[in-house]
Formats: structure tokens, C-alpha cells, sequence
């Protein structure tokens, strides 16, 4: 039989240890800061219940679910008539009764519905974890990614969004990254369908809007065509999409356009408090007000925010906002929630293109102890248990290999020093630490060299 070739599905990496230690420096980053605002860790399954997932992210994200087949035979069940009929909507519901998690939020409103009676409210929560979508890989978008998901549920005040605008702002100043932070409210987008006249229509209208970065005006316009909105409605929502402005210039205008929509003044004067919010503290990324921004995802109900890179365009790099009453689905009404979403990968792959990480990352081992056979590497072994014991990262090469091999080993791992102990080192007890970077070489007792590295 001949052997096969070793792949993974598309859209699915392997990180390998040069990626890991930039992946954890990523991760532990953004888990102080979350913890440094009060925020308390939260794990999920990978898999939940179709019953969860259906219908939570609308049409387009039920078909990028992943179901899982039922144990055992999946087909005894099912209908002859079913299978004959080849129709796969009505059969996937018989024989998958689970999938793998689309987010973090849906889960998170799951599990707060499941838990509410052994927790407190406001109940504020962080999860670092993997999810997964039957997309279509390309750039930036991936099968199966991880998200960095911070919220808070339990509360309806906006000093929660602006608190999550600090975070944002303060991760990715600590990431190297410049960034913009959109806002916009599903409010203000709700009073703007109303007033074109399609207030029954405005999931189809806002996603429409929110493709104008992708597909320009024009064609935004000719998509609300499709979706059988009217010309009129549409010559309306042109100046709205086209407006250049500051953010309270923009509020200004949308204030005379959604005079009489309710629904759109309460969106309104929650952006404008936002806004007021966020000049009280200091902020080191912009905020700007765009008026296109709606995301994809149905229950959104208030404020929404997207995060782009100014220096690389990769699309959104994080992503959130206020949903009211996404566990009354569950059974749990009237507890609004908000939160966004950092898109571990992207952020990965900007950080990668601009050259941010750290050097230092990938030098895990600080020194190598060179191994000159049975006798050195017993000596050695003392030393070395000295030296981590110290808190200094350490190994001894496990082979008396040619000292060639050993040295392009140590210069492979970015190990900056090497410790050699030979005879003459083991009578004198010091130890020759040659710098791999300079090529020099001091001697010195194993109590000197645990200064000269704790040091660094």
C-alpha cells in the first residue's frame, strides 16, 4: 500500500513553535488586559447543540455552520423517502443534532441562560478560544480561527461600551498597532430604514450597506435594487452613505433626516453620549462615527463597533456590540448585553506583515550547556539545575555530538550563549560561556553566570 501524503482541510493551519510564541505573546497580552478591567475567564464546548446555534447569525450564517454527524448509524433513522429525495436541508436535520461553535457570544448567552441562578450581574466575562465557519478560504479569513471575546451582560449602561473602547484602545497600543475604531447603532440604522419606508426591510438594506468598502455605492445601490428596494428609498440613502464629515457633523444631519423615527433619535443621543464618554478619558486611537457600518450578525440591537489597521488592510481586526435580549431566546428576558470580539489570526497576520513582534520571543533558551560526553554531561547536570532553579531557561544537548552540530543547533534556537565544561572547566570549577552573537568567550563560576543572565 502506498503511503500517503499528509495534509489538513483548507481553510486550518499548524502553528509550529515560531508562530506559538507570537500566537501566546498575543494571548497573554490581551488576557491581562482584560483581567486588568475586571473581566474573569470563561471555556465552552467546541460543539453545541443545532438547537443553540440555528438562527442566531441569520440565513447566510446558518450555512456556514458545521455539523457534526450523529454517533453510530446516522442514516437508521432516516426515511427512505428522505434519502431518495437527496434534498440536504431537510436531511442534515435527522441525522446531525450538533455543530461546532460559529462564535463566542452565542454560547455565552447559552451558558448565562444555563447558569444564571450561580451568577452575578453584571456579570463580566473573557473566552480565548477557537471557532469554526464553512467560509471559503482566502486572505485573512480562515475555517478555523480564534477569538478573543470580552463581555459584559447584566447591564444597559454605555459606560460599558466605552469600556471596552479603552481595552480596545489599550491592546493594541500595547500590540504596536494603529488603529481606527468604528461606531455606528443599529438604532440609528432601524430609524434610517424606517424613514426610506422599508422599516420591514432593514436587515437586507443594512447588509447591503455594510459591502460599500467591498463593492462601492454603485454597487450597494444596484444589491438594494435586487433586494426590491425602491428607487426612491434608494436616491434617499445615497447622500447618507456619500456624507464627509466629522462624527458630529454626521449626527447633526442624521438628527434631521430621522426626525421622525423614534427608534432613530434614541440611537442618536446613545452615539452622542458615547462620544462624550470617550473625549472624558484619554484615548490614543480615533473614534469615528460610519454611517455604513451595520455587521452581518441579526442580533445586534444598539451600539455596534468594527476595528480596522490603518497600515495594512486585512478588514476587521475586531468587532462587537449591544445585544438586548440575545438570552431571551434562551428563555432569559430583558438582559442586555454588549461586547466585541478580537480576531486573533489577523491581528497575527498584521503583526506579521509590519514586523511587531518582539525578537526576543523566539529565544526561549537562554543558554545551552554543550555535551562533551558521559563524564561532562553528569558534571553538567548539577549546574544546570542550578541555573534553572534560578528562573534562567536552560537545556543541555542530549547527545556528545561533533561540536559543529551542536553550535548550528544553538544558532537554529537563537540560543545567545553556550556553556562549555570540559576537563580543564571541570577542575577548575568555572564554566566557558562563549556569546554566540559575538563570538567572545569569558570564564565563570556557575554563581556569575546566573548574575550576567537573570540580568538580561
Amino acid at each position: 500500500m502506498a503511503s500517503q501524503k499528509p495534509s489538513i482541510p483548507k481553510g486550518t493551519r499548524d502553528f509550529g513553535p515560531a508562530e506559538m510564541v507570537r500566537r501566546n505573546y498575543i494571548f497573554s497580552l490581551v488576557r491581562e488586559v482584560f483581567k486588568k478591567y475586571g473581566y474573569l475567564p470563561l471555556e465552552t464546548p467546541a460543539m453545541e447543540n443545532l438547537s443553540t446555534l440555528l438562527g442566531k447569525y441569520g440565513e447566510e450564517g446558518d450555512k456556514l455552520l458545521f455539523r457534526i454527524l450523529n454517533s453510530g448509524d446516522f442514516l437508521s433513522k432516516v426515511a427512505g423517502e428522505d434519502l431518495l429525495e437527496k434534498k440536504s436541508s431537510k436531511l442534515s436535520g435527522k441525522i446531525s443534532e450538533k455543530g461546532l461553535k460559529y462564535d463566542l457570544t452565542v454560547p455565552f448567552a447559552r451558558f448565562v441562560v444555563q447558569h444564571q441562578n450561580e451568577i452575578g450581574f453584571p456579570f463580566k466575562r473573557f473566552q480565548i478560544q477557537p471557532v469554526w465557519r464553512a467560509d471559503r478560504p482566502q486572505k485573512g479569513r480562515y475555517r478555523e480561527f480564534y477569538q478573543c471575546d470580552v463581555d459584559v451582560i447584566g447591564s444597559k449602561s454605555l459606560l460599558s461600551e466605552l469600556e471596552l473602547i479603552q481595552i480596545i484602545d489599550e491592546i493594541f497600543a500595547k500590540l504596536g498597532m494603529k488603529i481606527l475604531v468604528k461606531i455606528n447603532n443599529r438604532k440609528v440604522l432601524a430609524g434610517l430604514s424606517e424613514v426610506l419606508g422599508h422599516g420591514d426591510k432593514m436587515i437586507a438594506i443594512t447588509m447591503a450597506m455594510d459591502k460599500i468598502d467591498k463593492i462601492g455605492l454603485e454597487g450597494v445601490c444596484k444589491e438594494l435594487r435586487e433586494k426590491e428596494i425602491s428607487e426612491g428609498a434608494i436616491e434617499k440613502l445615497k447622500p447618507v452613505l456619500s456624507f464627509q464629515g466629522n462624527s458630529s457633523e454626521k449626527l447633526n444631519m442624521l438628527t434631521d433626516l430621522l426626525s421622525e423615527s423614534a427608534m432613530g433619535q434614541e440611537g442618536i443621543r446613545e452615539l452622542r453620549l458615547l462620544l462624550e464618554y470617550s473625549d472624558e478619558v484619554e484615548l490614543g486611537c480615533e473614534i469615528e462615527l460610519d454611517l455604513s457600518l451595520a455587521r452581518g450578525l441579526n442580533y445586534y440591537t444598539g451600539a455596534i463597533i468594527e476595528v480596522v489597521s490603518t497600515e495594512y488592510n486585512i478588514g476587521s481586526v475586531c468587532g462587537g456590540g449591544r445585544y438586548d435580549d440575545l438570552t431571551g431566546i434562551f428563555g432569559l428576558k430583558d438582559i442586555s448585553g454588549v461586547g466585541v470580539s478580537f480576531g486573533a489570526d489577523r491581528i497575527y497576520d498584521t503583526m506579521d506583515h509590519l514586523g511587531l513582534f518582539p525578537d526576543k520571543l523566539l529565544k526561549s533558551t537562554q543558554v545551552m550547556f554543550a555535551n562533551f560526553g558521559i563524564e561532562e554531561a553528569k558534571y553538567c547536570l548539577s549546574l544546570l539545575n542550578k541555573v534553572r532553579k534560578a528562573g534562567i531557561h536552560a537545556e543541555i544537548y542530549p547527545d556528545p555530538a561533533k561540536m559543529k552540530k551542536q553550535m548550528s543547533y544553538a544558532n537554529n534556537k537563537n540560543v545567545q550563549y553556550v556553556a562549555l565544561v570540559g576537563e580543564e572547566e571541570m577542575k577548575n570549577q568555572v564554566i566557558s560561556l562563549k556569546n554566540m552573537d559575538t563570538g567572545t568567550q569569558e570564564s565563570l563560576t556557575v554563581q556569575e553566570l546566573i548574575a550576567k543572565l537573570k540580568t538580561r
